[in-house]
């Protein structure tokens, strides 16, 4: 056992030296390694650390929220033409979902302005930029209570039916208009009509760059009676009274909602049911598509980069023709040279892979500093870099390695 490790502690010896020896050569024989394995980190770090920001947000949102609206949440693909047929949800949809619908413990209602015709908020002579407005009604915070106001309060029942001019506003529009007051209680004008905010929603933050606070909300009924709105962006969120029961409240649902809207039994549902888990099993499959074509990239840089290390072994193999030859005059046997080149390319393409390790952190770290995407390194995109790298090594190093180990001893001293 002793001598065997001597004999491969030896044998790395050599490769190192071999290696310092060509370090130019080796150098560009690795690039193609270097960039491979640098691929498969920036990119796991980023889409890693983009699962772990969606992850966390719908758990903070609740992952047993149900979602109702017209179209399928759609990724990189166009509606088909069915979904731009489809009618409209109302309002009627939703009380009749409140009355009827067993299992719900809290259905909320939201609506979006017409994009074209986005209102502007202003204060006295102070805008507030791109502010997001929306129209909901007094459960929305019971359904989502990451939006409890941190200041003042909620709307009522009577402010929704009777089409208040009331607002709640996001911290980002309220640091914007009253910087060194208090806005609970002021007027602000939402386009030409003025609205009195009664409370301002705890502060979310930003998510990939985008403020999550810059936003206004009013009731529902007050959006359609004083602004052009989107029919098609009317949606219902819904809280189970059980976690446990998400699938029948769903079914429960989704066969009102079929009834009411007439589907026959043979046609799929004309409307988007879903939860915030289904969202973010859409999004694990667009990264995993994403992640598919870093594969595909990073796997063409190994490639090259294993060819690469191929070429200079065999090269290698020529040049040390009559060491190899002196090695088997004195007892060397055909495993000892082939474990020689395989541990040299192995080493060469291990180094490699950890320069593009290192590099691939680099870039991870450069984009979290200087982008909105978060970028998360995870130890096993690690091991995965630095074995794939030695496995290319080992998987390249056979065919050099079989040719110096069946060289013929007395042609290889007479080699020049």
């Amino acid at each position: 056992m002793r001598v065997r490790t001597r004999l491969f502690v030896e044998i790395f010896s050599m490769a190192i030296d071999s290696i310092k020896t060509h370090k130019l050569r080796s150098f560009l024989t690795t690039l193609g390694i270097v960039i491979g394995v640098m691929t498969v980190i920036a990119m796991v770090s980023v889409i890693q650390g983009l699962n772990k920001s969606i992850a966390g947000e719908i758990e903070r949102i609740g992952s047993n929220l149900i979602i109702i609206q017209k179209f399928e949440p759609v990724m990189l693909r166009q509606q088909t033409e069915e979904e731009r047929q489809r009618k409209d949800l109302t309002i009627e949809d939703a009380e009749a979902i409140r009355k009827e619908c067993s299992l719900i413990k809290a259905l909320t209602i939201q609506i979006t302005p017409d994009f074209l015709k986005l209102p502007e908020v202003k204060y006295q002579n102070i805008k507030s930029d791109n502010a997001i407005i929306y129209g909901t009604d007094e459960n929305f915070n019971s359904v989502y209570a990451v939006y409890l106001p941190k200041e003042g309060r909620s709307f009522t029942e009577a402010e929704v039916r009777h089409s208040a001019k009331v607002c709640l506003i996001g911290t980002e529009v309220a640091d914007v208009l009253f910087p060194h007051s208090s806005p609970v209680g002021k007027e602000i004008r939402i386009g030409p009509e003025k609205f009195t905010v009664i409370g301002v929603m705890g502060k979310r933050g930003q998510m990939f760059g985008q403020s999550r606070d810059n936003l206004v909300a009013i009731p529902y009924t007050t959006l359609m009676k004083y602004f052009p709105y989107d029919q098609s962006s009317l949606q219902f969120t819904i809280v189970p009274k059980d976690p446990g029961t998400v699938n029948e409240t769903i079914d429960q649902v989704t066969n009102l909602l079929r009834l009411r809207r007439k589907v026959p039994p043979n046609k799929p549902n004309d409307f988007a049911v879903f939860t915030q888990e289904s969202l973010l099993t859409l999004y694990n499959q667009l990264t995993g598509a994403a992640f598919m074509v870093m594969i595909v990239i990073s796997s063409i840089g190994l490639l090259v980069g294993g060819i690469g290390v191929m070429n200079i072994m065999l090269v290698a193999v020529k040049e040390r023709t009559r060491e190899i030859g002196i090695r088997k005059a004195i007892g060397a046997r055909a495993k000892d040279i082939v474990k020689q080149f395989l541990i040299e390319a192995m080493v060469l393409t291990g180094l490699g892979g950890i320069a593009g390790i290192l590099v691939g952190f680099a870039i991870a770290l450069i984009i979290k500093l200087a982008t909105p995407l978060p970028a998360s390194v995870s130890w096993w995109s690690v091991f995965l870099g630095l074995s794939v790298s030695i496995a290319v090594g080992l998987f390249f190093g056979i065919f050099p390695a079989q040719k110096a180990a069946h060289l013929d001893p007395i042609v290889c001293l007479r080699y020049e």
